[in-house]
């Protein structure tokens, strides 16, 4: 009996479709209204995540600094929590979460083509294991028609 290779499932059909990675664009295909929102939502994402954003916001809150201070104002810590915190740091954790998505974007993509590769290889050895075994049997057969026939 010989060995037939039966391809595991997810090979066959990543060898039917060699797309790219899935992106960001391609997960949001729905609605109109829907990609529009999402579309809406990464450009302000973009705007505000950006140090830039960050060193605007540093200076409106500090704007807002003096009044707080004041009597009946509504105090340093009031105005460090309301203020300062959901201004400025919000456009620093963006920036921070982008620079931590785009590098896990790029390990993503690495490991997708390090699966490919693989894939490819595993191919190749298995059509090299078919030709050896073709040629060992073509040989032992050769072999064993050089034997006599009827030994005594």
């Amino acid at each position: 009996m010989s060995y037939v290779h039966i391809p595991h499932p997810h090979t066959l059909e990543r060898l039917e479709h060699r797309d790219k990675p899935v992106a960001t664009a391609d997960v949001i295909k729905a609605k109109t209204s829907t990609r529009f929102n999402a579309w809406l939502a990464v450009k302000i994402t973009d705007g505000v995540g950006t140090m830039w954003c960050a060193y605007i916001f540093g200076v409106i809150a500090l704007i807002g600094l003096p009044p707080a201070l004041k009597p009946g104002g509504e105090g340093i810590i009031a105005w460090i929590a309301q203020t300062f915190l959901q201004l400025v740091l919000l456009s620093i954790i963006i920036v921070g979460q982008n620079i931590a998505a785009a590098s896990s974007d790029a390990r993503a993509e690495n490991t997708y083509k390090d699966a490919e590769a693989i894939l490819s290889e595993a191919l190749e050895i298995q059509k090299h294991l078919q030709s050896q075994d073709l040629e060992m049997i073509g040989a032992l057969k050769a072999a064993l028609e050089l034997l006599p026939k009827n030994p005594a």
